[in-house]
Order: structure tokens, then sequence, then C-alpha cells
């Protein structure tokens, strides 16, 4: 922009610069013989006063001017000198049209992995703001940059929104002082003002480069040599940069799993693993309790009731507390068509959605609706890598300091849900060597599918992790927990199997596969442990025992059925399929393992459904190594 000055200056050859100096400019940014704009803001008789910036002001001796001048007015000045006091003497500058260059304050900042040095000092910080939370006092701006997070408390005045013109998203630029507060370091705000144009492209690219480089997981070696994990790695590598970028975003994560002992297997681990990484990350001691929760899942998918509950609880945070929506972490469960309603429900929000499962998955139906999918049929491998042991090396690429806790977990993971995959050996000398032998190993799995049915929806945080010894709870006590709820889960179910065994039904098919039948809703204790599903299974394995396999069990209800099968080669998803085609009415639907599942169907129709489902176990092919990978969901 060429300008003309106002006043009684001589000509000058060509157009000149005239340097302008931004509002937060100071007279560090100053240098000698550079022309600057100034506007003059008070005359006095032995001269005019100028500001250059909000901090940069002078006086221009009467001795050096010529004309009149008036406040208000532009002036083209050059510094002239310090005085010892520290203030400024301006000289005018003859220019007649000149071009005007900007000119930026260049900050010192200190970031958020530096504050400690700097409590009681005022320090520039620049970041993203990802939480905006109003307290009856001042307002907290949560402020991601290069190293973590910490929180800017700004006060205007008692429960008013100070800087409304800043939201979740902006790059600002925070003057403060970095002050202790109840053991956390928290800024007191002294400014804070959203950047703009390329000084915010630049911040936003250094932000961007160093988030991408922080967000990679660490490279460790997995616990044990198994190829068919392999496959898996880049996968598994793929969601922990996720999961440890949205932790540097600032956003939440809300964790849901299977309410068995292999979905807890998987989502402990990654629990705690996250927790740390956000204690890491975040200033505020209280970050990882509000950043991650970890809620059960009764259902083995997403039920629709769970994801309005969900996409409730997070509309109110983010309304209360300035959060931002959540990614939703799924574990052991969430790569079926049935998960689709509730994935959809949530696709309205843009809410990210990962899933960590090993059920057999509809990859058309959810990858769309998914932004990382680990499960290994997608590598042909099949349920018997549990959820479990590929969480635990989640939970390591999260933070590797975790792994020496975590060693006996994949054993209990693959004992609970009865894998017999091949590393399942070295799964069990790995636990060996932690004082984990098969019995303590399988009391633990008792134990953790007993907590599970008491505690329904409720996480059970602390009593999960002591019966999985994690969390630095004292052995003796681990051990004296997981005796008593492993004695109370077997008593409990012999006292069930005591009533229903006598009301199992027998026949030979024509396959000679064995087919037992009970009716779970009449002839089994109801709204106690075990559940249907559960009972279903120690019926199973109870007949495997007295028959040897194969064998199937059919667990039925007025509108449910539940399956379990040894040596015999059934694909329950695909037979729901076709149930679902060839009864028209039957409000067939269901899945699961290939050998391990459940059906709903509407009660009218559970005669016709439960036939139907017979005729096609007994056309399957028999096959002695085929055995279920797990105990059927409740």
């Amino acid at each position: 922009m060429t300008r003309e000055p106002a006043g009684d200056a001589g000509a000058d050859d060509g157009d000149s610069v005239v340097y302008d100096l931004a509002s937060d400019c100071t007279a560090d940014d100053l240098e000698t013989g550079r022309p600057y704009l100034a506007e003059i803001n008070g005359i006095v008789d032995y001269g005019v006063f100028v500001d250059l910036s909000d901090d940069v002001s002078g006086l221009v001796h009467e001795s050096v001017l010529e004309g009149t001048f008036r406040v208000g007015e532009e002036l083209v000045v050059e510094l002239e000198t310090v005085r010892d006091n520290g203030d400024l003497a301006f000289e005018p500058v003859d220019v007649e049209e000149y071009e005007l260059e900007d000119v930026t304050h260049e900050y010192a900042l200190t970031g958020t992995g530096r504050l400690d040095a700097n409590v009681g000092e005022q320090i520039h910080l620049e970041g993203e703001v990802v939480q905006v939370k109003q307290t009856g006092g001042p307002t907290i701006f949560h402020v991601a940059d290069e190293d973590g997070v910490v929180p800017c408390a700004a006060f205007e005045e008692a429960g008013v929104r100070a800087y409304p013109a800043v939201d979740v998203g902006d790059i600002v630029r925070v003057t403060g002082t970095p002050e202790r507060r109840e053991g956390t370091v928290q800024i007191e705000v002294d400014g804070l003002s959203a950047l703009d144009g390329e000084t915010e492209a630049e911040a936003r690219d250094r932000l961007e480069a160093a988030l991408e480089e922080r967000a990679k997981p660490h490279d460790v070696e997995p616990l044990i040599d198994w190829p068919a994990f392999e496959k898996l790695r880049p996968n598994l590598e793929e969601v922990a940069t996720l999961l440890r970028r949205t932790v540097l975003e600032g956003r939440p994560i809300r964790v849901r799993h299977h309410a068995d002992g292999d979905g807890m297997c998987a989502a402990v681990p990654v629990q705690l693993a996250l927790e740390r990484f956000i204690a890491e990350v975040h200033e505020d001691d209280d970050a990882p309790r509000h950043l991650i929760k970890r809620l059960p899942a009764k259902a083995p998918f997403y039920e629709m009731e769970d994801a309005t509950r969900d996409l409730n609880f997070a509309l109110e945070d983010r309304e209360k507390h300035g959060q931002q929506l959540p990614l939703l972490l799924m574990l052991d469960n969430g790569s079926t068509a049935e998960d689709v309603p509730a994935y959809e429900t949530l696709a309205h929000y843009d809410i990210p959605i990962v899933a960590v499962d090993h059920h057999h998955p509809d990859p058309e139906a959810v990858e769309h609706l998914l932004d990382a999918h680990v499960n290994p049929y997608l590598h042909d491998e099949d349920y018997r890598i549990t959820t479990g042991m590929l969480c635990v090396e989640l939970a390591r690429m999260i933070d590797p300091d975790l792994g020496e806790e975590l060693r006996h977990i994949p054993a209990v993971a693959g004992l609970a849900d009865r894998s017999k995959a091949d590393a399942m050996s070295q799964y069990l000398e790995l636990a060996a060597e932690e004082a984990y032998d098969e019995e303590r190993l399988q009391d633990v799995s008792e134990a953790l599918d007993y907590a599970a049915h008491w505690l329904r929806y409720n996480s059970g945080d602390q009593l999960i992790q002591d019966l999985l010894e994690l969390g630095g709870v004292e052995e003796a006590h681990h051990r004296e927990l997981v005796s008593f709820f492993a004695d109370r889960a077997r008593a409990d179910v012999d006292d069930q199997l005591e009533a229903a065994m006598p009301h199992v039904e027998h026949e030979v098919l024509e396959s000679d596969a064995h087919l037992y039948r009970i009716d779970v809703e009449n002839h089994a204790h109801r709204f106690t442990y075990p559940a249907p599903g559960k009972t279903t299974g120690e019926i199973h394995d109870r007949k495997i025992q007295e028959t040897g396999d194969p064998v199937i069990t059919v667990g039925y209800g007025p509108d449910f059925a539940v399956l379990r099968s040894d040596g015999v080669r059934l694909d329950i998803p695909r037979m729901v399929s076709e149930l679902e085609e060839e009864i028209p009415g039957g409000g067939v639907s269901g899945g699961g393992h290939l050998v391990v599942g459940s059906i709903k169907f509407v009660k009218g129709k559970r005669e016709e459904v439960i036939d139907a489902l017979v005729e096609k176990m007994a056309a399957a092919d028999l096959d002695e190594e085929l055995s279920s990978a797990t105990p059927l969901e409740n």
C-alpha cells in the first residue's frame, strides 16, 4: 500500500519502505536506521509523543520538528536513542510516498515441557485450544503445543467467559505466568489472542509436524514369536498411532468392550496405557479421569441403548465442560452388521470409531463406518487370536513401560476364550515365569467372569485391576480376592447345573454328532450367575467330558438361542443369514464366532427357527481339529 505522510516532509526519490509494528511488538523489535509508522498521541511544549505499537512509545523533540501536528495524525519516525531510564527518543523521517511492510513480534516461546522451570515468570506459549471450560470463576482454556496440554486460566469476572471469540480448534498465543495449583502447573493468563494468516499457518504446520512425530507408537518386540500375529502388527500400529494422537489432541476416549474375561483382558491394559500417556501429556492431574472412560457391553455388539447413552454423555460433556466429542474404541466386539445402527447414530456427529475384535466380521457392513479396524479374519486368521492377546501388544505400543505388568494377561485371555491357538503354549510359559500356573490362570478367568456378571454395566475399575493383578495391588490381596471370586463362581455353576442337567435333551444327528438341548428359560435359575450363555457353555463342557466330541449344545429361551460346538464345522454367521432369508417374519439376527454364537428371533417363530437350525447343524461336516474359541456370550 502506498501512503503519503502528513506534515511538511521533504521529498524523497522513489518509493521508500516504512515499517509498521504489530500491536504486540516491543522495543526489542526496533532496529536503528529503519523508518517506522507512528501515531501522535499527545502534544506538549517540548515535542510530540508517538505510539508505534501498544508497548512502544516515545518522544519526538520539538527541536527536530517542523510544522504543526495534531493528535491522531500519522508520522514516520526512526529511533534516535534509548535513554538510561529506558525512554525512547525518535526523530522524523522525510518521505513522500512509501510502501508499508508489517513487522511481527518475535516471541521466545516456552513449551509446556519447560513450565516447571519457569514457574512465577512470564512466558509466551503457542498452541491449539482443545477445550474451553467455564467455571464459576475464570475461563479455563486447555492449550496443546508440541510438548503437551496445559490449562490456562483467564479471568474476566466471576463466571463470565473470557476471550469469547476464541474457541476449540483455534491456534492461540498465550502470555502469562505458570503457577502451581494443587500440585499441577496452570498458566495465569495476561493476554490471549487467536493467530491468523501466515502466522497461524506457520504455527499450525509446526504443531502438526510435532504431533505427528510424537503420535508414533513405540517399536516394541512382541511378547512371543508368533507369525500369525505379525500379519496384524501394522493394523495395531495404526490404532496405537491414532490413540496417541487422540490424547495429544486433547480428545476424550470412550472404551466399549465385551463384558467377559477376554474383553476385560483387552480393555484394561489399553485403559492403563492411555491413562499413563494422558498423565504424561496433560499438566492437569485430573485429565486421565476425565479423558478416558471404560464401559462394559453385555451384548457381543454395540447396542443402540449403549450408543445413545454414550452420545448423550458426550454431548453433555461438550456443553458443560467444553470437551471435544470422543473417539469410540470398541474392543472384543464391533465388527458385525449388528453394530451398524449404533455406528450410524454416532456418524451424525462425526465421532471417530475404532474396532479391535476377533469375532467373525462383516467388512462390507462396517468398514466405511470405522476409522481403523483390526480383526484376524481380515488376514486369513481366526478367533483363536483373541482380542486380549492383541490389546496387550497394543497397550505396549502406547506405553512400553507397562509391558512387565502384562506378561500373564494374554494367557488369561486365551483361557477365558478357550483359545486353541498354537501360541497358547508360549503364553502359558510366559505366565509361568510370573508365578501363574494354569490353575491360577483359570481361577483369574473364572473370577473375571463372575465379577463381570455382577458389575453389569459398571466398569469396576479398581476391582478388575485387582483381579488381574494390575495397578500395584499387593499379590497376597490379589490371590485372596481371586480365590474367593473363583470359588463363588464354581459354587454357583454347580448349583445351576444341578438344577439344569436333568432337563437336557439328547439326540445323535445323522452326522454322528451329539446334540444337547435345554430350555434355559424354564429349566435354569434366572437373574443369577451363570447367565444363559455361560450355563450353556458349562453344560457343553460337561457333555464333552462324558461323550467326547463332536458335540453341539443349544440353550434356548423364548426369543433367543445360544450355541456351542466342538468337532463340528459350523458357520454360525452364515447360518444366521440363511435363516433370516428362509423364515419370513422370524426376525432372525445374531452371529459370533464360526462355532460359538447366539441367535435372536421373534417368540412366535421359536419352534420353526430351532428346527431349521438343527437341520443345518445336522448337515454340517465334522472336523476333529475344530473346537470352540470362547464360552458363549451371556
